[in-house]
């Protein structure tokens, strides 16, 4: 919760009476985000509500089950939206997609901006943290030749809707640890190609930089922001 207050409060991410949509995929670092948000509400200086979206891809034709889930938005008093969708048959059935990762997250991202606008809320926080920014840096750096990642806020004009990211100070290994600490239930990924991603290269990369070069996930983030690229 420090990590996630440091970027709301830095990046101007909540004001008074904001409606928040969690992205909730089920995977340890939204699971996290969303607890800490959920208590975050008793004590942050601005309020704000929320509300738990899942996009189900439906891997091999399947509903996700996601009733530990369900449980915990209960036990937490924050109403959850299930959305079922055909992304997954489509992208490796229908297309059977080579590399299938860009196109099923712009899907799954348009399917998300939806329900957040179906649910009346005016924000959507999503789960990216420091690694994620690092990994997206090094992806545009190798792939596109260009410096940048996504933005800690980003505006839609098209969705009308503001995309927050509050756990961009947080590492990957900080929710690991909060979801073992507490005890928070996680949903495994169903996705066939899930552990074998460009994005788990790049990481398998960065670790082996940062043992020569010392922490570079934060030196990248610490370089973006000297640059204000991407809006850090």
């Amino acid at each position: 919760m420090g990590y996630m207050r440091a970027a709301m409060e830095q990046y101007n991410m909540v004001q008074d009476g904001d409606k928040i949509a969690v992205g909730l995929s089920g995977g340890k670092d939204s699971v996290a985000m969303f607890a800490a948000l959920a208590r975050m509400r008793s004590f942050y200086p601005v309020k704000f509500e929320l509300t738990a979206i899942i996009i189900d891809q439906r891997f091999k034709g399947e509903d996700t089950d996601y009733s530990t889930l369900e449980v915990l938005c209960k036990n937490i008093e924050i109403p959850l939206v299930i959305k079922r969708t055909n992304i997954g048959k489509l992208i490796f059935e229908i297309r059977a997609e080579k590399n299938p990762c860009s196109l099923c997250a712009r899907m799954r991202r348009g399917e998300l901006h939806d329900a957040a606008k179906a649910a009346g809320c005016n924000k959507l926080a999503l789960g990216h943290h420091l690694d994620d920014v690092a990994e997206t840096f090094m992806m545009n750096l190798l792939n596109g030749g260009t410096i940048g990642a996504f933005s800690p806020v980003t505006y839609l004009t098209r969705k009308d809707i503001t995309v927050i990211r509050p756990m961009i100070f947080a590492r990957e290994s900080d929710t690991a640890r909060v979801v073992r600490r507490e005890g928070l239930p996680v949903v495994k990924n169903a996705c066939p190609v899930d552990d074998s991603t460009e994005r788990q290269e790049v990481k398998i990369l960065l670790d082996s930089l940062a043992h020569k070069y010392g922490d570079v996930r934060s030196k990248i983030l610490g370089a973006l922001q000297q640059s204000s690229t991407s809006g850090f």
